[in-house]
């Protein structure tokens, strides 16, 4: 594998002489502070949440359980509610007692190719769902499981979502992945 690491604006071949440890940003994830929101596959209501976080999890081919388990932290514990004396970001959905609901997002990992989306970066179908379900069972057993709502993998689905802010917010993973010599 071919390393180019920019450093200060100067660019460094793995063959330089010095040593450098690249973290990769890996497992992303979009929370949402909501009102309320649902996903329908068809004419169904697969599930639906009130006042809560729509958190939509993006799986990379190379994310490992680390990456999971800073997720699942940043999901349960990142303060985006108000407290009781309307003081902002104080609480998190766990503080709160709230709602989350997960829907898989493949398309968090799209790399334009021209005017194309590639998602060769996207963990595959069957690895990548083994992978959601065990993050929404981490999510359960770290929470109270009956507030951990997700969507339905792999379907088309309407996502529903009546933002409440509105608060979007951006997480990466941040996982060492390797030592440049």
């Amino acid at each position: 594998m071919l390393y180019l690491v920019t450093v200060s604006g100067s660019r460094f071949h793995p063959s330089s002489n010095f040593r450098h440890t690249i973290s990769v940003l890996i497992m992303r994830a979009v929370l949402q502070r909501v009102h309320q929101a649902s996903v329908t596959v068809g004419d169904e209501v697969v599930s639906s949440i009130g006042r809560g976080l729509c958190v939509l999890v993006g799986i990379h081919k190379d994310d490992t359980q680390a990456d999971m388990d800073y997720m699942v932290r940043k999901v349960l514990n990142t303060r985006l509610f108000d407290d009781a004396d309307g003081k902002r970001w104080k609480l998190s959905v766990k503080d709160s007692g709230l709602e989350i609901l997960c829907v898989s997002q493949f398309t968090l990992y799209c790399v334009l190719k021209g005017n194309k989306p590639d998602y060769h970066q996207a963990m595959g179908g069957d690895a990548a769902k083994q992978f959601y379900h065990n993050f929404i069972t981490q999510l359960g057993q770290q929470y109270k499981s009956n507030l951990v709502k997700d969507g339905a993998f792999g379907a088309m689905m309407q996502v529903h979502i009546q933002n409440d802010g509105p608060v979007t917010i951006n997480l990466e993973s941040p996982t060492t992945k390797a030592d440049i010599p």
